[in-house]
Parts: structure tokens; sequence; C-alpha cells
């Protein structure tokens, strides 16, 4: 593998970021295997992100890491759930309501992820607290890059890394300090955008006036990484080719999904989060989409109008409704590996591609 900024910069072998938003285990382990871990605690409580960050440092030493945080514009200041309850409308709640009734989903009163807490600048500068008092090697901003956070992180520095799904996004980037962009396409899993991997890099690499640019959407062989050095990117951001991998850990439900799904089996809905989100396509989505289904409330608003049943889909696998965020990359999760043997492969395929160029 080539010689690339964030390479040098960072001291990995391998430009390659890999994300996970559950445990650390995943992010722990691409590090080790020579790339940047990831660890996305945005649904995280600060004692929790305080734990996670505490075992990534004690696992990885100086090897470079970092912790991915969503802080979108808009959010309501406080962690007020009841303020968002009440603001839910009836039409929304009775439809929640039948779809428990429909599927058969327990109500075991404990909420989800995504209705923990609700998403607001109360709980992004309580999340960020925590994590720049550990002053990481890595600040990713999946949603944002509010310049009161970039500061605080560069002043104990920390790189900045910005995911980005148009060039005025990069732009507002950049303005706001990010040192490294990630371009974004809408086959990448997750919240994402509508622009294609392939037409965005390099409008991002032009863009970027040097700065490293890694390119996500897509991202599942080593054939994806050498395409994107070719493009001008610096590396990769990925995530669902790690979904289904041994540290991951997906409940026999889940990975079932993930193995037996093609590209054409994610969809993009704001069901989930409010916001654009490809996911596995499931009955979940299906209903939303229905014509009869009412829109997605925007975030923190269906977070807090669905956080609760999604928890409770999750936990007791009601396998019609389970579903997960996945990029079209999907296609190429055909077993569970482990993260190390992931990335052996991806790099080795790629260092072949490269020299195949090269003559």
């Amino acid at each position: 593998m080539r010689t690339t900024k964030i390479a040098d910069r960072l001291g990995c072998r391998h430009p390659v970021f890999g994300f996970s938003w559950w445990e650390p285990d995943v992010a722990i382990a691409v590090s080790l295997a020579g790339g940047v871990g990831v660890w996305g605690c945005t649904r995280r409580t600060p004692d929790e992100i305080e734990i996670g960050i505490t075992r990534m440092k004690e696992e990885l030493g100086d090897l470079p890491w970092g912790v991915d945080l969503v802080i979108p514009a808009g959010m309501p200041d406080e962690d007020d759930r009841a303020a968002i309850e009440a603001h839910l409308p009836d039409e929304h709640v009775a439809f929640v309501a039948g779809l428990r009734e429909k599927y058969g989903v327990p109500d075991d009163g404990l909420p989800g992820f995504r209705s923990r807490f609700v998403r607001s600048e109360e709980t992004a500068r309580a999340q960020l607290e925590v994590v720049m008092d550990h002053r990481i090697p890595v600040l990713a901003l999946g949603i944002g890059s509010p310049v009161w956070a970039v500061e605080q992180a560069h002043e104990r520095g920390s790189l900045i890394v910005s995911l980005v799904g148009q060039p005025r996004h990069a732009e507002s980037a950049i303005r706001a300090g990010a040192d490294v962009l990630v371009a974004q396409g809408s086959d990448a899993g997750g919240h994402t955008g509508t622009v294609g991997t392939f037409s965005l890099v390099p409008q991002i690499v032009d863009l970027a006036d040097g700065r490293p640019v890694l390119a996500a959407g897509g991202v599942a062989t080593g054939r994806h990484l050498a395409a994107a050095l070719t493009l001008g990117a610096d590396g990769v951001w990925m995530g669902t080719a790690f979904l289904g991998s041994t540290e991951a850990a997906p409940s026999q439900t889940v990975f079932d999904k993930l193995v037996g799904a093609g590209s054409t089996d994610t969809v993009i809905s704001r069901s989930d989060s409010g916001k654009t989100l490809r996911m596995l396509r499931s009955a979940w989505s299906d209903e939303w989409a229905a014509a009869d289904a009412p829109e997605p409330l925007k975030m923190p608003y269906q977070d807090i109008l669905v956080g609760d049943l999604l928890g409770q889909i999750l936990r007791h696998e009601v396998e019609p409704l389970v579903h997960e965020g996945a990029g079209q990359g999907v296609a190429y999760l055909t077993a569970q590996e482990p993260v190390a043997q992931i990335m052996d492969r991806l790099v080795h395929e790629a260092d072949q591609v490269l020299a195949e160029l090269g003559t």
C-alpha cells in the first residue's frame, strides 16, 4: 500500500478508517490491524463514553483511533424528553402503537438507544466534554461541524474529521476548521445523502485544498480502496464491511439479514431518526413507506416517537421489523470473520490491484 498523507500524519499502516456504532470492539480491532478504528458513541451517555474511551486508550496505547459524534444544527437546548413528547402528533403516536400491536412487540418498559436521552445541545456538550478530557487522537463529526466543537478539539490536539455528502457541506466543514474530509456517497450506510460516491469524491478532493479526503459509501473490498486512491482520496472510511464481524457480534437475526442482503435490499428512510438513513429493508421501512403512513418527524422528535419501540424490537428479536443501518456494500458480506482477517484481505487485494495498475 502506498503511503498517503493521512497515514503519514496518524502513523497508521493502512489508510483505512473503520467505523462501528455498537461497542468499541470493532474500532479497537481495526486499529490493532493497522487502520484507524472509530467508535460511534453519539447514542452513549457521558458515563458510557468515559468507560469506552478509557478502554480504547488502555488497549491501543499509541496506535491511532478516534470517536464519532453527531452534532446536528437545530436541536433543542435541553435534554427534556417530556417536552418532546408533548409535541408528538396524535396521528404519529397512534401509528406507532398500531405497529406494536400488528407485530406483537412486547412493551418491556425500557427505552431504546434513540430514546434514552434527547439529541440536544445539552447532550452534545456533555458528551464532548468527556471526549475532550481524554485528548483523543481523532474526533469525527458525522453530522454537523460546529465551530465551538472544532475549536475545543483543536485546543486539545485532536484531528477533526468531518463527514460530508455534498460540496457545500465540505465548504462549511472547511470554514469550521476540519482537518480531514470524508466524502460519503449515497450508497453509504447510516445517515447519507443523494450524491453517489464516484461522483462525490473527486469534487471533494478538488475542494479540499490539500486536506486529506477519505472515500466512503460502498467501500467493501480492496478494489474499492484502490479505486478511492485513484480518484484522489487518501484512504477510505468503511463501516458496513465490519457489521457481521466476530467483534461486532450481531444477533443471529441481524446477522442472517446482513449476509442474506444484496445492494438492492437497502433503502433510504427517515423512519429511524428523522434524518435520511440507509438501512436494510424490512417490514419497518415498508410500513413507513406505505401510502397511508405519516411522514416521519424531524430529529429529535422521531427519535423519541419510535426509540422505545426500536429498542424493544431488537431486544425481543421481532424478526419482520428487525433491521440495521447498512450500505449497499452489504452485498459483499457473506460470512462472519474477525476484523483482522477482513483488513488483511482488503489491503492484500488493494496491493494487487495497485501493482497491476502500476504495470
